[in-house]
């Protein structure tokens, strides 16, 4: 228990930020998903629906201070070459 009323205060603003970033990277982590399942059932529309809503939640995720903007760009590489390897011939892997 803290002792001084800053502290009080610190412990208070600590929580509310904890529950704000944790609502952001669930529901980052929950648009990841959905994006690799689509992919997976080889699903090329739901894939391409959940990819655009997926960089928007990150993108959002990177300008309130969540995520680091390089974390940001890492991920929706991933998404990207996953949902390029889905549009892409079976027979073209190199």
């Amino acid at each position: 228990m803290p002792n001084k009323k800053s502290a009080e205060r610190r412990v208070r603003v600590a929580e509310r930020n904890r529950l704000y970033n944790r609502y952001w990277t669930t529901r980052c982590k929950t648009a990841l998903k959905r994006l690799m399942e689509a992919v997976e059932s080889k699903d090329s529309e739901a894939a391409a629906k959940n990819f655009n809503l997926a960089q928007s939640v990150i993108d959002k995720a990177v300008v309130k201070g969540v995520m680091p903007r390089n974390t940001a760009t890492r991920r929706k590489k991933l998404m990207a070459r996953c949902l390029k390897s889905l549009s892409a011939p079976a027979g073209s892997e190199a």
